[in-house]
């Protein structure tokens, strides 16, 4: 079995929000993986006293530690035990109950002799590549699917479709948006190799068009979790008049991480 992962902040300014890990072996059997991407708040009272990297190393700690060692709990349950841990450990100093109280993305996946189970919550992104080579993009798509004009500002997405029925969900203090997270289960004959990454570093597929989910996966394979991160680099540096950087920022956080079985 080969991991390999990659991280790069989008700003030398500013700290990175992406969080990942994989652990090996999971309860003495194969694995886990688990990929964040920290929410990053406008200026302003947020409601909290902490940091979003703050958030995501707590988060992400427990869905490690949780996924690694309680094969008994589900991926959703998990995260839902994760995120109530979180915001127990700060909820008598914070306003928990802010729409921007730190969140993050999430993916996860674990594996044993038999089967992979995944969770995909928001715009992070996990690929499944088969034996043949296929490969299967496992997406929460809801971000894709809003009304029009859900997104013209930070106030109006929050208002009207951030965590909220007919938006999008995020992992924030709330456990039971876990249950809104994209789940299956697969064969694990069915899987050679995986990839998760943050939208950061889907950039090369997702905005660009360099490739499809299958190319993007292939430089992966031939030129490693950092060499896709450096051809995102590439492009937006060469996007000096933002025909593809239209809006946010010229350069985000960006992990990768590849998995061969």
């Amino acid at each position: 079995m080969h991991m390999e992962l990659a991280t790069a902040a989008g700003s030398t300014g500013r700290p990175n929000e992406d969080w990942a890990a994989t652990a090996l072996p999971a309860s003495g059997q194969g694995g886990t993986l688990v990929l964040l991407d920290g929410v990053t708040p406008p200026q302003g009272d947020d409601g909290c006293v902490h940091s979003v990297p703050w958030f995501t190393a707590r988060l992400g700690g427990s869905l490690v530690e949780l996924s690694g060692s309680q094969r008994d709990l589900t991926l959703q349950e998990i995260l839902a035990e994760s995120i109530r841990r979180t915001a127990d450990t700060h909820r008598s100093s914070c306003d928990l109950s802010h729409v921007r109280t730190p969140q993050a993305t999430v993916v996860m996946a674990r594996w044993d002799e038999r089967e992979i189970e995944h969770l995909v919550l928001s715009d992070s992104a996990l690929l499944f590549e088969a034996p043949d080579g296929t490969v299967h993009p496992l997406l929460d798509d809801r971000l894709d699917r809003l009304p029009p004009g859900s997104l013209a500002s930070e106030a109006i997405a929050d208002a009207q479709v951030r965590n909220k029925e007919g938006g999008f969900f995020t992992a924030a203090a709330d456990p039971s948006v876990s249950a809104r997270a994209v789940t299956g289960r697969t064969p694990l004959g069915r899987v050679r190799a995986l990839a998760a990454m943050t939208d950061g570093a889907a950039r090369w597929t997702e905005m660009f068009r360099e490739g499809d989910w299958a190319d993007c996966l292939g430089v992966l394979r031939k030129e490693g979790t950092q060499g896709l991160i450096d051809r995102v680099r590439a492009l937006e540096d060469a996007d000096t008049r933002r025909t593809y950087l239209r809006r946010g920022k010229t350069h985000d956080d960006a992990t990768a991480v590849y998995v061969v079985l």
